[in-house]
């Protein structure tokens, strides 16, 4: 498992907007308290609002790892960021990346963390292997983040929900299944970028046997429905063996993210989908809850929306943003 020392110096180097430097926000809003800083190169166009360091500034702050923030086009890391990146290894600090240009690949990278004892992580790339999954029932309770579609608000909700459970005194962790998760978690697996046979008992180890009291959190994938992302989602569905599931939805959506000759599914199939698939591994498995991203909805709207389909499905719908998920937690025993 992906494992990193805090706390965080955020690099989001010459980020052309705030849009660019959406991985480090992430990290911002929910581990305030990691990120001691953010360093920005010239030519910088977002900003974090928090203190501006540099690396040697950083240094003496004792951050453990610098997290690349940053995501780019293409998953790149320019040759602008190296001696920066470099710099922060001879101080001493570990640095962290999700992008798809793998940092051990930057020779000057490589060399700096040989020579000092330190890491690089490439959380897009898990270095250790997984066995296939077995099934098996094990102890502790699961739920699991699922969605109509893909960037639709799953990991907030995951986040939420844990955040909810923990200040009421109930024993609940997120697991993390994608970079920006583990970046916020400290620790996870990036599961798109697991070879197919085996995301579900990768799956399985993340989130093993626990106390019965015990509630993992999971980070959803994708869409059972969105034809790029389907897989990844089915092998978080069957390694998760979720006890409970909540279905993530953005209303206003006219088609699937990126796939414009694909309809939005309808939330009653896909509630349906979703469940039949989840209890191949729990016969169990429900929806206990919507969580609806009503972002593009005036107050008004938005509220009626919420309590006609809490309505409809007979279950608590709620936007994390706007309410809270205090109603789905009210569900989860």
């Amino acid at each position: 498992m992906t494992a990193l020392r805090t706390p965080y110096l955020m690099f989001i180097g010459d980020s052309h907007d705030q849009l660019a430097a959406k991985v480090a926000d992430g990290v911002v809003y929910w581990r305030r308290d990691w990120c001691v800083g953010q360093f920005r190169l010239p030519g910088c166009k977002a900003d974090l609002k928090i203190p501006d360091m540099s690396i040697e500034e950083a240094a003496k702050a004792g951050v453990g790892t610098v997290i690349v923030g940053v995501a780019n086009r293409g998953g790149k890391i320019p040759d602008s960021w190296v001696a920066s990146l470099e710099k922060a290894l001879d101080l001493g600090m570990d640095v962290a990346s999700g992008l798809h240009k793998r940092l051990a690949d930057i020779p000057e990278l490589a060399a700096a963390a040989k020579r000092n004892g330190r890491i690089l992580l490439d959380v897009r790339h898990p270095t250790q292997s997984f066995d296939v999954a077995d099934g098996k029932k094990r102890s502790g309770k699961r739920l699991l983040a699922v969605g109509t579609d893909c960037s639709i608000g799953k990991m907030f909700t995951a986040l939420a929900i844990e955040k909810e459970l923990r200040a009421r005194g109930k024993k609940a962790d997120f697991r993390a299944t994608g970079q920006t998760g583990i970046f916020i978690a400290g620790s996870g697996i990036a599961v798109d970028a697991i070879v197919s046979d085996f995301i579900s008992g990768s799956v399985e180890w993340l989130c093993p046997a626990n106390d019965d009291d015990h509630w993992d959190i999971i980070e959803g994938q994708g869409s059972l429905f969105h034809a790029s992302y389907a897989g990844v989602s089915l092998g978080l569905l069957h390694g998760s063996a979720a006890d409970a599931l909540v279905m993530c939805h953005e209303p206003t959506r006219k088609h699937m993210r990126g796939l414009p000759t694909y309809a939005l599914p309808d939330l009653a199939e896909c509630i349906r989908v979703n469940e039949e698939m989840g209890r191949l591994t729990n016969p169990n498995c429900k929806v206990i809850g919507l969580a609806i991203n009503t972002s593009a909805l005036d107050a008004a709207a938005a509220e009626r929306y919420l309590k006609e389909t809490a309505d409809k499905f007979g279950m608590p719908a709620v936007d994390p943003v706007r309410t809270g998920v205090a109603a789905i937690a009210d569900v989860l025993n």
